[in-house]
């Protein structure tokens, strides 16, 4: 029977909620109800972890104030919910129990972290037993996210599963006082995942080399283009400052311009390429390691072919053992792009990567560590604001995803956000918490659509979310949009694209509006049935009044002219002078005169008047 204690002695039942699970956290309690001198017993559970803890009452509010304050470096307390119970003195200790695996799953799931300093120095000790080991990780680093299958975190339920632990490993992974305890991806040498570099024939071409990495790192030294294979998929390598081979690179994926990332072993190698304030440097070593994009210093060290014509790149360090070594023994900056053709997403499965990567790298980099979800990296950059600089994240992937956002918002019932359809990413909302999917990228073909489903489908599993309203865009022929209204038994709400914009500027600022927003973003489809793309909108986070709008004129081709600007310029000009213009001077060369003169024709049949994006030529 509940009670409220007594004046010697406490016992309290706690429901902790937030990232706490994966990241060390019932060892931690551990040690601290040891230290406190309470009984009692921790637990994960699908909804977070349980703790229960009877002792002397100052001792049980240090103990609960502590579980929020002294937390893990992954973990992130939300709640810390107490129980008072009747106290029961049975002098067990305090223990860590088995996981309970009954119930909704509601857990929150750890991020893929960057390895932690404690491992740094394991995988660089010639006298550790995990040395140069491309898969060591401890409670406090590693893969999370990438690995899960469900709640609550536990090795069954990871991609680690295949792989039983040696006597030593369990030891460390049994012992609570050890930093390995409950590492769901422990393992070493002799038991865990292994790493191979292997032909287009998967004929080994490691022989003879200290190991597989070493050997990778040597072929990348002779220019080679490698496939490699990571935490959340398979990334493109060659060194950055060989000029043919970021050719032969940037020719075989099909990517014309786009800038590739650069992979540097530590900061002053990042500090030889790019300008870096202390933002861009506490950005760059943050466990989540995106990609920083940082202004270029004229005399980087690096092909022209990286970044043609850019005034910045976009650097990352280390994030995972593997890259540690793999830069560390290549000694020179890396080109490290994502492992696909450009418009598909990156290949992740072993098979699919084979299939699709082989006519672009010479060899591959691999390991048998299954990835359950694919994740790109991450990207950031330091903007200047009125209150000081600080980190804007522009792609929300690796290191950052799963991790949960509160909304300021009343009871509102589940709810899954599908998203339009350039760089794609979609949200589920529940209990007020959201949860924002990795990227997906561009939801223009089957790969990419299916990318999208499978990702819906796991987070709905992992944070036991069955929506009852699909919001999405109102273009019909988004396949976000057929996906959404594919979706039977729910509510569907549609939102117009602009306005969706201004709603998100003021949701992020925590705002609520009505505000003036100015919105310059491509296209979206209007309310009047016309393209959108330069809005002057008065609204807040539920309606609006479209107050101006740049003229609308024919828009050529329709999708073309987003692809084909030239078509917007033949428009405009029709628009502004009322004839058939000539071929400009400025796109001779460039545009084929009889495509204009067609574009020319396309522009006066249009019987309907679409609104141009504002794209400057």
């Amino acid at each position: 029977m509940a009670g409220t204690g007594s004046a010697t002695r406490r016992r309290v039942r706690a429901r902790v909620t937030g990232t706490v699970q994966g990241v060390g956290f019932r060892p931690f309690v551990f040690r601290l109800a040891t230290e406190l001198g309470l009984e009692g017993w921790v637990l994960n559970d699908t909804r977070g972890v349980i703790v229960e803890a009877e002792g002397e009452p100052g001792a049980i509010a240090r103990f609960l104030v502590r579980i929020e304050g002294e937390a893990p470096p992954l973990a992130a307390v939300d709640l810390v919910e107490p129980t008072d119970l009747e106290p029961r003195r049975e002098g067990r200790g305090f223990e860590i129990l088995a996981s309970d695996a009954g119930g909704e799953a509601a857990a929150s799931v750890s991020p893929d972290s960057a390895t932690c300093l404690d491992c740094l120095a394991e995988l660089l000790d010639p006298g550790d037993r995990r040395h140069r080991y491309p898969f060591i990780n401890c409670t406090n680093c590693g893969p999370r996210f990438t690995i899960v299958e469900g709640v609550p975190y536990d090795r069954p339920l990871t991609t680690m599963s295949g792989f039983a632990m040696c006597a030593r490993c369990l030891a460390e992974y049994e012992d609570p006082l050890d930093r390995r305890f409950h590492a769901q991806p422990n393992a070493c040498p002799e038991c865990g995942p292994r790493a191979r570099f292997v032909g287009a024939g998967e004929e080994d071409l490691g022989a003879g080399a200290l190991d597989a990495v070493a050997a990778a790192a040597a072929a990348l030294c002779e220019g080679a283009v490698l496939a490699v294979k990571g935490i959340g998929g398979y990334h493109l390598a060659c060194r950055a400052d060989d000029e043919r081979a970021v050719a032969a690179l940037r020719s075989r994926k099909h990517r014309e311009e786009k800038p590739f990332a650069l992979l540097v072993a530590d900061l002053a190698a990042a500090a030889e390429l790019v300008e870096i304030g202390e933002e861009e440097a506490r950005l760059l070593s943050s466990r989540a390691r995106p990609i920083v994009l940082a202004r270029r210093l004229a005399d980087a060290p690096v092909a022209m072919a990286v970044a043609p014509r850019a005034g910045e790149l976009g650097v990352m360090l280390p994030y995972s053992p593997l890259h540690h070594l793999l830069v560390g023994d290549l000694g020179v900056p890396l080109v490290l792009t994502s492992g696909n053709v450009s418009d598909e997403p990156i290949a992740y499965g072993d098979a699919d990567a084979r299939e699709r990567l082989a006519p672009i790298a010479d060899a591959f980099l691999l390991h048998d560590r299954p990835i359950h979800t694919r994740t790109d990296d991450s990207v950031a950059r330091v903007v200047e604001l009125p209150a000081g600089r600080r980190p804007l994240v522009l792609r929300r992937s690796r290191g950052h995803v799963p991790d949960s956002l509160s909304l300021s918002i009343g009871d509102a019932p589940p709810i899954l956000a599908c998203g339009a359809e350039l760089k794609n990413t979609f949200c589920l909302a529940k209990d007020g918490w959201a949860w924002v999917g990795h990227h997906v990228g561009d939801l223009e073909n089957y790969e990419t659509l299916r990318s999208f489903t499978d990702g819906i489908a796991h987070f709905e599993a992992l944070f036991a979310v069955t929506p009852e309203v699909v919001a999405h865009d109102l273009h019909p022929d988004y396949l976000s949009t057929r996906y959404a209204l594919d979706r039977e038994g729910v509510r569907h709400l549609g939102v117009q694209h602009q306005h969706a914009h201004l709603a998100a500027c003021l949701a992020e600022h925590g705002e609520s509006g009505p505000a003036l927003g100015a919105i310059f973003d491509g296209t979206g489809l209007g309310v009047d049935g016309t393209v959108w793309g330069g809005e002057l909108l008065l609204g807040d986070l539920v309606d609006y009044e479209r107050v101006a709008h740049l003229r609308t004129v024919p828009l050529p081709g329709g999708a073309a002219a987003i692809r084909e600007p030239w078509r917007m310029a033949c428009a405009w000009l029709c628009e502004a002078l009322g004839s058939e213009p000539e071929l400009p001077a400025a796109l001779t060369g460039s545009v084929d005169p009889r495509a204009w003169r067609n574009c020319l024709r396309r522009s006066e049949e249009h019987t309907s008047e679409l609104q141009s994006p504002m794209y400057l030529v």
